[in-house]
């Protein structure tokens, strides 16, 4: 499946789970709803994947996960967050170049309209 037609559905079961639970949750039950949302829906998801970074020849795994793999080729990263700040746009930026992904969704599930806190990020 094309990689804006998956966003495009990401994104609809985000504004689900959203719309079911409300902000003011911790980020983890954002991530448990919207991959079993997206699993429901047929996709192949994977959470906290590890994503090693490769220096010097060598593969270090310095502890960081990727939120939520979608279909093997999008990153969504959620927050949980009164605001994103330029800093979590960054980590993803870095996932997306650690991982020789395209193409990232980060998901502020913090917002009082969930709408306000997507950013849909290309590499």
């Amino acid at each position: 499946m094309e990689a804006n037609l998956i966003t495009g559905h990401i994104i609809d079961a985000a504004l689900k789970v959203h719309t079911t639970l409300g902000p003011g949750l911790l980020e983890s039950a954002y991530e448990a709803c919207l991959n079993h949302e997206l699993v429901k829906r047929g996709f192949r998801t994977a959470t906290q994947v590890c994503l090693p970074v490769f220096y010097d020849g060598v593969t270090i795994d310095l502890g960081y996960r990727v939120d939520l793999l979608v279909e093997e080729q999008i990153i969504v990263e959620l927050k949980a967050l009164e605001k994103l700040h330029p800093v979590h746009k960054a980590q993803l930026l870095s996932y997306l170049k650690l991982s020789k992904k395209k193409l990232g969704l980060l998901l502020n599930f913090g917002e009082l309209h969930l709408k306000d806190g997507i950013e849909r990020i290309i590499l």
